[in-house]
């Protein structure tokens, strides 16, 4: 099923149109979607991610849990350099369901040092079930998650999407919709 924008009413079919047109991207801003499970975040981005890579950026998709992995490995692993320098040189990196669970502060280091280095390279499109508020006790370390925070919001938008769950309304019973007879 195709995911229907007129179901989002965090933005307005102006604002649409104007990220599709990328100009953002092009002035190296960042975009965080904000908002519960199912309300499109994750569609919204990987969208305005294919727009881009058409228009000829090249985009990078990392899950949170696939970046931590990567940076964890990438001093022993030839896959995770290889993979983390691409990531490095992209023009728009989405990194999908940031702060879903706690850092370690390892972990946590390792993020600032990646965002420090995109910072001003790149676009960031991050999408989290989390507010801004609750990243610093997520990231374990105040002084991190402040660094991180000043670095990503200096030239971004952040729109809250509070939509009901497209998933929910959406959802589709194994059960015929008849009446079921004991």
């Amino acid at each position: 099923t195709e995911f229907d924008l007129s179901d989002q009413t965090s933005l307005s079919k102006r604002q649409l149109t104007q990220l599709q047109e990328l100009t953002w991207l092009e002035q190296q801003y960042n975009l965080i979607f904000l908002g519960p499970s199912g309300v499109g975040k994750t569609h919204l981005s990987i969208a305005l991610g294919m727009e881009a890579i058409q228009k000829g950026f090249q985009v990078t998709f990392v899950t949170m849990g696939e970046l931590l992995s990567l940076l964890k490995t990438e001093e022993f692993t030839r896959k995770s350099q290889v993979q983390l320098n691409r990531i490095r040189a992209s023009d728009l990196v989405i990194i999908d369901d940031l702060m879903y669970m706690a850092m370690e502060q390892r972990e946590a280091t390792l993020f600032f040092h990646l965002i420090n280095h995109l910072y001003e390279r790149s676009s960031i499109i991050l999408t989290s079930n989390k507010s801004p508020e609750q990243w610093g006790e997520l990231l374990g370390d105040e002084g991190v998650a402040m660094a991180i925070l000043d670095r990503i919001l200096h030239r971004a938008e952040v729109v809250h999407m509070n939509e009901a769950s497209y998933r929910m309304k959406h959802r589709q019973s194994m059960f015929v919709s008849e009446s079921v007879q004991n």
